[in-house]
């Protein structure tokens, strides 16, 4: 690329779009982004990055568009001229895949089809970003996942992504082009959608302390995953399309930690104890779980110089504090300090 590179994000008023595009902006690129037309408006993250459409020189352009309409898509492109796409957007959460399964397969997995055609079509050489997750390996067979473990997804999101990432791979070895995909394990932080466990488990902590709430209901609390900080993260994602051939890498923490301990640790800095908050509920249960994922980065670690800095126990802090001031508390007059 020469000149002020430019690229598109799809999904960018999401907790990873918003950083991601933050990023992006802070290293120079002029940034547009895909979002869906409603009739409310759900830019909060992005608030601060977007000026009037009209002003020349704003931080973030926003255009109108959806994974679910193709035509919207190869506007969009025609229009940006993009050297970088990073296709975010999808219908993420687990739990609602299963009461949505035709929706989710469409915008996530079908939705990725339909702008990987429409990059090809424009015929520049776009690299392209393919968001994947830990969730497709699913049922692992291995206590450590890497970019060779064998994919067993054990949802509709998770059967969807896997879609997803096959094809970029189907469009690479096809076509040529530049795609990749980033096998992204949990990560986490005050931006996270309020309908996750991490972020349900901190505003409940946040609403207890402020007391406007007694009582927390959560499912599977022996579930474990690797959680890390998803700034960092977003800055893995960069990483990966500024390598000279397109790759596939796994980005985590190499740490596993269950539900429980989270819970613990974000009810311990407010110095209560979970089990005093916390209530079973197994409405949250999924029909088949996923008990285990633990990701083997050192691929990441070793291409792309890339590595999580964020501990688990601070990352929780980190999502508390922000939850403690957004119910006007001040953090370091709540928070233990021990």
């Amino acid at each position: 690329m020469t000149g002020r590179p430019r690229a598109l994000i799809t999904g960018v008023t999401g907790q990873d779009g918003s950083y991601l595009a933050e990023l992006l902006i802070a290293k120079g690129y002029e940034v547009h982004a895909v979002i869906r037309r409603s009739s409310t408006f759900s830019t909060g993250r992005v608030e601060h990055l977007y000026q009037d459409v009209h002003e020349e020189g704003r931080a973030l352009n926003l255009h109108y568009g959806d994974l679910l309409d193709t035509g919207s898509l190869v506007s969009v492109l025609g229009k940006v001229e993009p050297d970088e796409v990073y296709n975010l957007g999808a219908q993420s959460h687990v739990a609602v895949s299963f009461q949505m399964p035709e929706f989710t397969a469409d915008a996530v997995a079908f939705g990725t089809m339909r702008l990987l055609e429409a990059i090809r079509q424009t015929g520049r050489p776009v690299r392209f970003y393919q968001a994947g997750s830990s969730e497709m390996f699913g049922k692992v067979e291995s206590p450590l996942q890497n970019e060779d473990t064998r994919f067993h997804p054990r949802s509709p999101y998770a059967i969807a992504k896997v879609f997803a990432h096959q094809m970029a791979v189907f469009h690479r070895e096809a076509y040529g082009m530049y795609c990749a995909n980033g096998i992204l394990f949990n990560h986490e932080s005050p931006r996270r959608g309020e309908v996750f466990v991490t972020r349900k488990i901190t505003q409940a902590v946040a609403r207890i302390a402020a007391g406007r709430q007694d009582h927390l209901y959560l499912g599977n609390l022996k579930a474990k995953r690797d959680w890390g900080y998803a700034p960092e993260y977003v800055e893995a994602m960069w990483r990966i399309l500024q390598q000279p051939e397109p790759d596939d890498f796994v980005i985590a923490t190499g740490e596993t930690h269950s539900v429980e301990e989270f819970a613990a640790l974000a009810f311990a800095s407010v110095g209560r104890r979970w089990q005093e908050h916390v209530r079973y509920d197994p409405r949250y249960e999924r029909p088949a779980e996923v008990d285990l994922l633990q990701g083997d980065a050192s691929k990441a670690e070793r291409v792309l110089r890339w590595k999580a800095r964020t501990t688990f126990a601070d990352l929780a802090r980190i999502m508390v504090a922000a939850d403690l001031r957004a119910e006007g508390l001040d953090p370091d007059s709540v928070m233990r300090h021990d």
